[in-house]
């Protein structure tokens, strides 16, 4: 069990400021079985948010709040720990591959909650979304084919696409009264030149998620112009009262057997540490050239221990989510409300989804660098810097509010002090 200090009664965790400074919590909220609020030590346990800092910026020490990797603070239900406890137990660690159970939880997962009738031969699992996206980019492009991302969105798209040697396209999202919306006139401009569109819903960082017009409009668009979609749904279960998320392939047949989906429970489940990921491919052909380029690769089947942590979340942690989300929602609300009062000068683009926060810091009037280097050395705060995230990104950067209430209200009063000592 991850690492606790006992404070007055209370559960809390030494994290950060020249004083020591602990995280007072208390019951679970509101009825919940489980408590978001306990805030447990992870330093030492070789998390890349808390201990990977020195190798990703240059710094050290245990002042720094780290706000930044997309893992949360939360422990994994309780029923996904019994899973993996009872498989260590047995203490033989062979090959393992997925069986009936695990494509059953999949896709009774899949029907409840997002009415998607997936089918077991669709699946296949990858060690992690950013690595099916590569690989999908390789089966279905040639060296200097053009790919098309709407930026400001995750950085590893671009990066993916000019390892593979394609070209990328941009098809900027436009910011429009607070709200972000997609370009289709630019779109449509670029699609002839494309083979492949990576569509990230609910998008990361601008946390929007997309109506079905907005998807069947770009899904149409592709169409026309016979240009595949690779739909990242990463993110498709962590969807803010007041929405409803659309899982692409659901919009029409024809859509479906020129799309692929990737998701994973890793977000919704806090289990990125053992990269689950699915692919999930109606179309027969698509599949058999995926399945070449898995081999071509050397991809391995699963380990052992992410076949039960996504049998046992996808089978019991239903009631865990729909507390998660309650406590998440909250602390969207708070980070909202608490830039509006005491940080003015800031804006945040309230996301629809995610646990990730976009932040508007253009009045400032800092250069990237320079809001960086405000953030780590006045506020002793580790964020994402928003031009890592393309076109569109500069003067932002995303803040990871997954986590504890307290933790939270912390990063913020670091960030307002760093701002008001400008």
């Amino acid at each position: 069990m991850p690492a606790e200090r006992r404070v007055g009664g209370s559960v809390g965790v030494v994290v950060a400021g020249e004083e020591e400074r602990r995280y007072d919590v208390g019951a679970a909220r509101d009825g919940m079985r489980t408590n978001f609020d306990t805030a447990y030590d992870r330093r030492g346990t070789g998390s890349l948010k808390w201990d990977g800092l020195r190798r990703r910026f240059g710094i050290e020490g245990d002042d720094y709040l780290p706000m930044w990797v997309a893992d949360t603070e939360f422990r994994v239900p309780e029923a996904v720990v019994e899973a993996l406890t009872r498989r260590a137990h047995h203490g033989l660690f062979g090959y393992a591959f997925p069986g009936p159970d695990y494509f059953r939880a999949i896709l009774g997962w899949m029907r409840r909650r997002h009415g998607w009738e997936v089918r077991e031969e669709w699946v296949t699992s990858t060690p992690g979304v950013v690595c099916a996206v590569n690989l999908l980019i390789r089966t279905l492009t040639g060296r200097g084919d053009g790919v098309v991302i709407q930026p400001p969105v995750y950085y590893p798209f671009q990066r993916g696409i000019e390892d593979n040697g394609c070209r990328v396209l941009v098809n900027r999202l436009q910011l429009d009264g607070g709200r972000y919306r997609m370009d289709f006139g630019d779109l449509e401009r670029k699609l002839p030149n494309a083979k492949v569109l990576i569509l990230c819903s609910p998008h990361n960082p601008v946390g929007r998620v997309w109506d079905p017009d907005e998807l069947r409009t770009l899904g149409e668009l592709c169409l026309r112009h016979g240009v595949i979609v690779i739909s990242d749904e990463i993110h498709f279960d962590l969807v803010f009262s007041g929405h409803a998320h659309t899982v692409f392939a659901t919009l029409s047949d024809d859509l479906a057997q020129h799309s692929v989906v990737c998701t994973a429970a890793s977000k919704t489940f806090n289990l990125p540490g053992l990269h689950p990921a699915l692919t999930v491919i109606p179309n027969a052909r698509l599949r058999r050239d995926f399945a070449h380029t898995l081999r071509a690769c050397g991809i391995p089947e699963m380990n052992a221990f992410g076949i039960e942590a996504v049998t046992a979340a996808y089978e019991s942690g239903e009631n865990w989510l729909e507390e998660l989300l309650v406590y998440l929602e909250g602390n969207r609300d708070f980070l909202c409300r608490f830039v509006e009062t005491e940080i003015p000068s800031l804006r945040v683009i309230q996301p629809d989804a995610t646990f990730l926060a976009w932040l508007d810091c253009r009045a400032l009037g800092l250069e990237p660098g320079d809001l960086e280097r405000l953030l780590l050395s006045r506020a002793r705060l580790v964020l994402n810097q928003g031009h890592t995230f393309g076109p569109g990104g500069e003067g932002f950067v995303r803040l990871n509010f997954g986590c504890p209430r307290r933790m939270l209200e912390d990063g913020l009063t670091r960030l307002a002090r760093a701002v008001r000592a400008l």
